[in-house]
């Protein structure tokens, strides 16, 4: 991966809807160019998907909470996290280090719905206790990582 690829992959993070044209403009290559080095990144699991970022609240998941998920002492941390991922509401699955093994999102319409997820993610087998933190405000969320270097840092010093 060289310093155009980076600046690509930055620019589809801004703006996964970007056309080849307006990629091209970006990087200073062509639009077949870029649209060559695009293929060659999602082929090669770079780029692993495109999606829609939606406003939570506005399609009526007001509530997201942060689960610690705690194993037993016989619990599969695997098949909890099958279990984990057959919850819709789970958003997303964290494998940590600490008591807890599994750190999740989730999202629902309201508190009354985040009680019966709770209990459904205690009632998984292997799973020992849970703690909840009700997220109050999302300041910022999914912000990606710049790929391209800071001022005075050289592009091969970078990850």
């Amino acid at each position: 991966m060289d310093a155009v690829d980076r600046r690509l992959i930055d620019a589809l993070r801004a703006n996964g809807r970007a056309s080849y044209a307006e990629l091209a403009r970006i990087v200073g290559l062509s639009s077949s160019a870029v649209h060559e080095r695009v293929a060659k990144l999602e082929s090669s699991g770079v780029i692993s998907g495109y999606r829609a970022v939606v406003d939570p609240t506005l399609i009526g998941l007001g509530v997201t909470a942060l689960v610690g998920v705690e194993p037993g002492e016989n619990g599969n941390d695997t098949l909890i996290a099958a279990s984990l991922d057959a919850v819709p509401e789970v958003e997303s699955c964290y494998a940590v280090a600490g008591a807890e093994a599994f750190i999740v999102k989730v999202r629902v319409p309201s508190v009354d719905d985040l009680h019966l997820v709770l209990g459904r993610l205690r009632g998984i087998d292997g799973v020992a206790r849970t703690r909840t933190t009700v997220v109050l405000a999302t300041r910022f969320e999914m912000r990606p990582h710049p790929l391209e270097p800071g001022p005075g840092v050289p592009a091969e010093d970078v990850p």
